[in-house]
């Protein structure tokens, strides 16, 4: 029995970038891959420009929360992604480390977040392609 690996995205207030890509992780790998976010210093809400960007290709964030980033949470998650979050993250040995550099989304309005979120897209169909190699093929088989 193989488990679905996981992955977990960590950026400072939990309402953009690791939003967004969490977002996309859950739209376009479905159930193959176990998605997280969290923030080392949440904000009260997620970003509306965030919001408002995913929602024009489709992916509905509205409902998230942005959620403090735990111990726990690394520990659970084979791959974690950080977004700028620094050195806040606890490292555990096995884990998969990658750091994405993004511009923050904070404060800017939906034009700008636009290519964030593009950035976040292109990245996401690598990780997938990465992590579950036999996804298309798994779904639309011979």
């Amino acid at each position: 029995m193989s488990t679905k690996p996981s992955v977990l995205f960590v950026c400072v207030h939990n309402a953009g970038r690791s939003q967004m890509a969490a977002g996309f992780l859950s739209a376009l790998a479905g159930e193959a891959i176990e998605v997280r976010s969290a923030g080392s210093a949440p904000g009260d809400a997620v970003n509306p420009a965030a919001v408002a960007a995913m929602a024009e290709v489709g992916i509905d964030i509205s409902d998230q929360t942005p959620k403090i980033l735990t111990t726990d949470a690394v520990e659970a998650s084979d791959v974690v992604i950080t977004m700028g979050c620094g050195d806040t993250c606890p490292i555990f040995p096995g884990k998969s480390y990658r750091d994405w550099v993004l511009e923050d989304p904070a404060g800017k309005g939906v034009e700008a977040v636009r290519p964030i979120r593009d950035q976040i897209k292109a990245r996401i169909e690598e990780l997938i392609a990465e992590l579950v190699p036999d996804a298309t093929e798994a779904e639309n088989p011979a």
